[in-house]
């Protein structure tokens, strides 16, 4: 088997895994709807990188026109408005996809969530495809990314021994890496009495593991309790969890591709 054919399965995993979270979970229905059409898009993405120069991101280029198509038939009506006024001609998207892949432009309030959610559906395959060919040392235990030095998106327990190890998943190119279980990946607290963790009945797989000293929280899905789900799209359809979360002063360490 491929490496191309193995990084395809795991495109196909999650757009599944968003099929099935769409029926047992309608009330989430619509945003894993839109996810689907998403990963499907940037799985087209991914494997045409899989060809010539894997390396040059203006490559992504020639996919804006299918994601501007897909925002206009299905997106938000702010999203087709920043597309009309920012995103019109090639040189205009290449600034964007520079300025984001830079990291420069997820200073640039002004930007607006829209800029940033164009250039993360095209950059996220991208940083995936070198990700995976980079081979990071996963075993650090920094809080951004080993490979981009992004923030992660979401945690992961998995089972070591009687317990569950804790790994963080990067929100821009899926390196997953170990990280402590008592730790808060935004200010560093170690603390107990200061993570406070959250867990709901109707999604007992899933802890909203905060911190009351920066105020920030990170969901982290427990494979052990439910080993079919996958970390990146339950995290997206579990919206109730957000909405409690930010309803008692939490801000979210970093948004997943639906900027929730």
């Amino acid at each position: 088997m491929t490496g191309g054919s193995r990084e395809g399965s795991v495109w196909d995993r999650r757009i599944a895994r968003a099929e099935t979270l769409m029926e047992t979970h309608p009330e989430s229905s619509g945003l894993l709807a839109s996810y689907r059409q998403l990963a499907s898009l940037q799985k087209t993405v991914f494997e045409d990188l899989q060809t010539g120069d894997q390396t040059d991101w203006r490559r992504l280029l020639v996919h804006f026109p299918a994601l501007l198509k897909l925002v206009e038939r299905a997106g938000p009506e702010p999203l087709s408005v920043f597309a009309r006024d920012n995103l019109r001609s090639e040189q205009e998207r290449e600034d964007l996809l520079r300025r984001h892949w830079d990291r420069d432009g997820e200073a640039d309030v002004a930007q607006a969530d829209a800029g940033k959610f164009f250039a993360r559906v095209l950059l996220q395959p991208y940083a995936e495809s070198l990700a995976r060919r980079g081979a990071p040392d996963t075993r650090v235990t920094g809080d951004t990314c080993p490979f981009c030095s992004a923030r992660p998106v979401a945690g992961v327990l998995r089972g070591e021994g009687e317990g569950a190890k804790r790994s963080l998943i990067c929100s821009r190119c899926a390196t997953e890496w170990q990280y402590r279980r008592l730790l808060c990946p935004k200010c560093g607290e170690e603390h107990k009495d200061n993570l406070p963790v959250y867990i709901a009945e109707e999604f007992d797989y899933i802890r909203v593991e905060a911190c009351d000293s920066c105020k920030t929280y990170i969901k982290s899905v427990d494979l052990t309790r439910n080993a079919l789900a996958v970390p990146v799209v339950d995290e997206l359809a579990t919206v109730s969890l957000t909405i409690w979360a930010e309803e008692r002063g939490y801000a979210k360490l970093e948004t997943n591709i639906l900027g929730m």
